[in-house]
């Protein structure tokens, strides 16, 4: 198998690989965020960071900009690849890998949305919030 051949799947196929991190690390984030509270907590704040949780939750895994970010992402990389190496298969690789990134980095956003849901939810039931 030639190198160049090689190297395109190669890297087609650690595309990947990010998506995968991302998803492992996402135990405090998004809608499972727990906020830094600076100050004591009262009895009320296991029941408050729930419903502010579930308010979160009711949000969705992708923002309402996903697909404008996919198409982007997509159609920004198989144009640098088209400009760079013009073969089809490098340019449709291309764009796959871009697309992915464009969802990955559209879900990345809604997770912060939340984190930022719950953080304005917590300080409007008196907690202050710091992180």
């Amino acid at each position: 198998m030639p190198f160049k051949k090689f190297a395109t799947r190669r890297i087609a196929s650690l595309a990947a690989v990010p998506a995968l991190l991302l998803a492992g690390a996402c135990a405090n984030t998004g809608a499972s965020y727990q906020p830094v509270i600076d100050g004591p907590v009262g009895p009320n704040y296991s029941a408050d960071l729930y419903s502010c949780q579930q308010i979160a939750a009711s949000q969705g895994a992708l923002g309402s900009d996903a697909a404008q970010n996919t198409a982007v992402a997509a159609g920004a990389a198989a144009a640098g690849t088209a400009l760079v190496n013009n073969r089809g298969s490098n340019v449709r690789d291309a764009a796959a890998v871009g697309a992915i990134a464009g969802l990955a980095g559209s879900a990345l956003q809604q997770q912060q949305a939340k984190e930022n849901i719950i953080k304005n939810c917590m300080r409007g039931r008196g907690y202050k919030v710091v992180g």
